[in-house]
């Protein structure tokens, strides 16, 4: 893919697409893996992608979860994945408020576009999905082909694919990757 150069990527969102959303996620109890996130995980990094998790998190700016708080759920997180197997390459996240005109805030692509250059990511093989229209279109802003996940997410948002389940998202990623 690239001769080498570069490899693809899944851009994952978290909350809605990895675990379960809960609103501003500030105690590790709280967190349970979406079913089947894990093992495509584990499927998707043994067909040669790079797993990196960009995710908003607008907790913290707002006062609603602490950094500490936020750092005990990702622990947690990262464990939960660990325990069945599936590890990440990459966790970005952006702590800022809306308003807070950052670059790394999704629909903004900085979260994309650092871990590519950090990571030797081609985006143009790559694929984002997430819960949101702002996952989607972040994906769409670098070349990113995209995938609106889950039963309650925007359905009037421009995916090129909309899954409601796991399976069905690493099926898709599947055939376009073969394409």
């Amino acid at each position: 893919m690239n001769g080498g150069r570069t490899r693809p990527a899944v851009f994952l969102d978290r909350d809605g697409t990895l675990i379960v959303d809960v609103g501003y996620p500030s105690n590790p109890d709280d967190v349970e893996l979406v079913e089947g996130a894990a093992p495509a995980l584990t499927e998707l990094r043994s067909e040669g992608f790079a797993l990196v998790v960009v995710s908003n998190q607008s907790g913290i700016a707002r006062g609603l979860v602490s950094p500490e708080q936020a750092a005990a759920v990702h622990e947690r997180f990262v464990e939960e994945l660990r325990r069945r197997g599936a590890t990440l390459d990459d966790v970005r996240y952006c702590p800022h408020a809306p308003d807070a005109g950052c670059d790394c805030r999704k629909p903004a692509p900085g979260m994309l576009i650092t871990a590519a250059e950090d990571l030797g990511l081609d985006l143009s093989h790559s694929f984002a999905i997430g819960d949101k229209l702002s996952d989607v279109e972040a994906g769409r802003l670098v070349g990113c082909r995209t995938i609106l996940f889950g039963q309650n997410g925007d359905r009037d948002v421009d995916a090129d694919h909309v899954s409601p389940d796991w399976p069905d998202a690493v099926a898709f990623i599947r055939s376009m990757s073969a394409s």
